[in-house]
């Protein structure tokens, strides 16, 4: 997949799912903007500098996607740093995790907010600046748990299943614009969060995983590039399932 040439700002991207996706879009041939709160600073340069070590430009923009004002300037920063933006994956993302008769309105917001809200507040100035370049990819990554839920995240699935609906959305209204939007929807896939889950858990989970085993950050990775690339360029408005099989039935 040839991504030569493209602009790719991933929100979210010093670490974890983000990071595996911005790396496996310059190892396409990608130029990378990476994104995190200020917070994540120093990660965000370090995952920068492993992109300029695979022969691709990379920056980093801070800011909170969650803050309108924020993600307008991180859009359109990213855009004006080579005069185009050809893709804007919507990473960014947080838990708060509890049962809902305990979930207080800040645990509910918070998640909404930022998952949610913050995609809207990126893809909204992305919206406008890949309308006039008449191209554009627009990836959104939801979650198998915003189709099925899961307890203890009625946050978290509201969130991911927003995260549909928008993409769907989206997807109608840029389509003649030459803009295509779709979504990711990984399933239960390795990190540090579920490496550290009781192990009768994680036995609980892979039970009902056809495949038997968890993803990894890079095989999401490759279907963010798929989007990405212009080997996707008649699809749009699609969920792409990346769970092992779970959502089989």
């Amino acid at each position: 997949m040839d991504l030569t040439g493209k602009v790719a700002l991933i929100t979210g991207s010093r670490r974890g799912l983000g990071k595996a996706m911005a790396l496996r879009l310059a190892q396409g041939g990608a130029d990378l903007v990476i994104n995190d709160i200020p917070a994540g600073e120093e990660e965000a340069k370090a995952t920068a500098e492993e992109i300029r070590a695979l022969g691709r430009e990379a920056t980093v923009v801070l800011g909170n996607v969650a803050d309108p004002e924020d993600a307008e300037r991180l859009v359109n920063e990213a855009a004006a740093w080579k005069g185009h933006l050809d893709v804007l994956v919507n990473n960014a993302g947080v838990t708060r995790d509890n049962l809902l008769f305990r979930m207080t309105y800040e645990e509910w917001k918070t998640v909404i907010d930022i998952n949610l809200g913050g995609a809207f507040n990126c893809c909204r100035v992305a919206a406008r600046i890949m309308g006039k370049q008449q191209a554009g990819s627009i990836i959104n990554v939801s979650s198998v748990v915003g189709m099925m839920g899961n307890k203890g995240q009625c946050n978290y699935a509201a969130s991911k299943a927003g995260l549909l609906g928008l993409t769907m959305s989206a997807a109608k209204e840029l389509a003649s614009r030459n803009v295509r939007v779709n979504a990711v929807a990984p399933g239960f896939i390795k990190s540090a969060m579920t490496d550290a889950l009781d192990e009768k858990i994680q036995f609980m989970m892979l039970a009902v995983i056809p495949m038997a085993r968890k993803g990894t950050p890079e095989e999401v990775a490759e279907a963010v590039a798929f989007l990405a690339s212009d080997a996707s360029a008649y699809i749009t408005g699609q969920v792409i399932r990346i769970d092992g099989g779970l959502m089989m039935g």
